[in-house]
């Protein structure tokens, strides 16, 4: 296991097809970037909300992001489960988003994954952002599309406890449905430690297809 640090981000991107994505996949990592350095900037985007879930989503995001320097939250309207059939104006939102952000680090979801909003988010990722360091996270859910991961983040026990007890809190409405649990979320945290043989006992795991290691002149 090689050792790598996240130490030089000053730029994040967080990007979501639905209102609690970003958190389930990534909160304890921007959790432990912030605890590093509340001097990095933070654009969160999550394209698919009604607004019941947008309410739930700048909740979120605020708790997740409180002692963040900057940070912009931005929570669009697109319709659930339809992103791909859109086209235009989610490739447009994009497209208008490289615009105003240039990252040195993107959160998005997985290749892989097999929900179709997902997918098409990873997709434009890619399409848009072409000399970034992106890292793909994953959403445990009923598809099984889980995969192998190779970028592991460990989390401090509190920092694991903050991202699952933020989760049940600020996403009532999810809390019907019988994959949206404590002890899934942190199941998946400690499976990722391990396989990691990370220091901590919780980790958040991600696919990276391409790194470029910088090395001095």
């Amino acid at each position: 296991m090689i050792a790598c640090s996240l130490g030089g981000v000053k730029r994040v991107l967080c990007l979501g097809a639905h209102s609690d994505d970003i958190e389930i996949g990534c909160g304890g990592t921007i959790l432990s970037l912030i605890e590093k350095s509340n001097r990095i900037e933070f654009y969160w985007l999550v394209l698919s909300a009604n607004p019941e879930r947008t309410k739930e989503a700048g909740r979120s995001a605020r708790a997740f992001l409180g002692r963040a320097r900057k940070k912009t939250v931005v929570v669009k309207s697109f319709r659930d489960g339809f992103l791909p059939y859109l086209g235009p104006p989610v490739k447009e939102c994009f497209e208008e988003l490289k615009k105003v952000f240039t990252p040195d680090v993107i959160f998005t979801h997985c290749r892989h994954d097999l929900h179709q909003d997902h997918r098409l988010v990873c997709e434009l990722t890619w399409n848009t952002f072409r000399n970034h360091l992106i890292l793909e996270y994953e959403i445990p859910k009923y598809d099984a599309d889980l995969r192998s991961p190779n970028f592991f983040v460990p989390l401090s026990d509190a920092q694991a406890r903050k991202k699952v007890n933020s989760l049940m809190r600020y996403f009532t409405t999810q809390q019907n449905k019988q994959w949206f649990s404590e002890d899934l979320f942190y199941g998946l945290m400690r499976l990722r430690a391990t396989e990691a043989a990370s220091p901590s006992r919780y980790a958040e795991a991600f696919c990276c297809r391409k790194v470029l290691l910088g090395t001095a002149n």
